[in-house]
Parts: structure tokens; C-alpha cells; sequence
């Protein structure tokens, strides 16, 4: 799959305060475009809101960080145009009515209105669908997913989807619009090890094709750049939410500040 070039990450001294406290503070990291870089902690160090921060969706606090040589949190909206979301809770997660197909074609839809420039959306209506189907198959063979080997094929639900096929799903989906960052979430929830080498393997190989990645995760593969967060203490103790009502509540709250 050809993809744009990679999007640098920095980040000096980045934090997020939320109304529950401190969700992460300090952090710092450099990475080079098309790296694959895991954020790695237990649940509840903010691993999401850090995963968030630097895709422009989370407005932090303290310190800075640039994505693409956008500086955050300034800059957020373009360096949303840049970064996609794989699946993250609350945010960017799978109808689990829609199939494979419905969900495919959505974004394919949505990426044809408000993802392209306005001289592409002049071109003849035949050579657009060509365009879609042809960005939507590079982002399947990117993703490691053939349809084909479904059970009901395109027909099949996402909730008839295995884990490890959910999330290749998600991952096509953020690809069909050649983001220069991919970001993911829980990367290893809920996998086998072999499950978790083929999971880890796919990130790889999305970025090694140029594609700059950050994936949270309970545990990093070797040879992997890793940013860790951990739990804080005292009075900056980080309280994350538990429920979906609360970190609905918290998402807001960052988006505010």
C-alpha cells in the first residue's frame, strides 16, 4: 500500500489535568516518522488520554508536543486531518450491528465527501467509486484482512468478528484515509500470545510502509521504542475513570480545557 510519508512525534514535559486529577505528566519521547511506537503501563496511567493528546483529540495542560511539526495543543484540529484513529473505547469503536461490508463502505463514503479536495469530488461519478474500491483494497491488504475468508464474507457482523479480525478491520478502516499517524488502542486486550506476535506484526509492517504508529499496550514487544506511563502519587495522583459515563464525562472535560 503507498503511503504518505510518516508524521514525527515529539513530546517535552506533556501533561493532562483533568477534573480527577493529573490523567499523565512528564512525558517525553522523540520518534521519526514511519515508527512504531508502543505506550506502555497498566490501565488507569493515562496510556488512552497521553494516546488521544497527541492525535489532537485531547487538549492537555502542560508542556507541549508536535505531531507532523504541528505543535500541540494549538494545532489540534490539523494535526486531526493527519492522525486516524484504530479502535479506542468511547471514541472510535465498531458498530457491532453494522457488517464488514456496511462499515467499509461508510467510511469509504465518508472519505469521498469531507476527505478529499473539491476538484476530486468534480471527477465523473464512475471514476470516484474506482478510486474508493481501490482505497479500500489497499487498506484491506494493509490490514491483513481478505473478506473473502469471512464466515458470511462481507455479510458478516462485526460482532460475529474474532478479536484479532476486529481489530484488522479497524486498522483498514483508519488506512482508507492514508492518515501519516495511525494510533490504536489496547493493542494486546484480550489476545493469545500467538494472537498478540500477529497483532504486533501487523503494526509493523504498517509502519515499516511509512506509516507512523503509536499503540497502547499492557506490555511492548521487543525491539520496540517504548514510552511507559505509570500511576502517580501524592496529591497529582492520577484518577481515571471506571465507568462509560465517566470517562465520556472526562473526555469532555479535556476537550474543554
Amino acid at each position: 500500500m503507498e503511503s504518505p510519508h510518516g508524521a514525527a512525534v515529539r513530546a517535552e514535559d506533556f501533561g493532562l489535568k483533568g477534573p480527577r486529577g493529573w490523567a499523565f505528566r512528564h512525558v517525553g519521547f522523540s520518534a521519526e516518522p514511519g515508527a512504531l511506537v508502543a505506550i506502555e503501563g497498566p490501565s488507569g496511567t493515562g496510556r488512552t488520554c497521553l494516546l488521544l493528546a497527541l492525535t489532537g483529540r485531547m487538549r492537555t495542560t502542560e508542556g507541549h508536543a508536535e505531531t507532523g511539526g504541528l505543535r500541540l495543543p494549538r494545532q489540534a484540529a490539523a494535526v486531526r486531518r493527519i492522525a486516524a484513529l484504530g479502535p479506542v473505547p468511547m471514541v472510535s469503536e465498531l458498530d457491532p450491528a453494522f457488517t464488514v461490508a456496511e462499515h467499509l463502505g461508510e467510511r469509504a463514503l465518508l472519505q469521498g465527501r469531507y476527505g478529499t479536495s473539491p476538484r476530486a469530488l468534480l471527477r465523473p461519478r464512475a471514476e470516484r467509486r474506482a478510486t474508493a474500491e481501490a482505497r479500500v483494497e489497499a487498506a484491506l491488504e494493509a490490514a491483513g484482512l481478505d473478506p473473502a475468508t469471512l464466515p458470511k464474507a462481507g455479510r458478516t457482523s462485526v460482532r460475529d468478528l474474532e478479536r484479532l479480525e476486529a481489530l484488522r478491520l479497524s486498522v483498514a478502516l483508519a488506512l482508507i484515509g492514508r492518515p501519516r499517524l495511525l494510533a490504536v488502542d489496547d493493542t494486546d486486550l484480550k489476545l493469545s500470545d500467538a494472537e498478540r506476535a500477529q497483532a504486533w506484526g501487523l503494526l509493523r509492517s504498517v509502519a515499516e510502509a511509512g506509516t507512523t504508529v503509536l499503540a497502547v499496550c499492557s506490555e511492548a514487544p521487543q525491539n520496540t521504542q517504548v514510552v511507559r506511563t505509570a500511576p502517580a502519587t501524592g496529591d497529582t495522583a492520577a484518577q481515571e475513570p471506571t465507568t462509560e459515563e465517566e470517562t465520556a464525562d472526562a473526555f469532555a472535560e479535556a476537550g474543554r480545557a
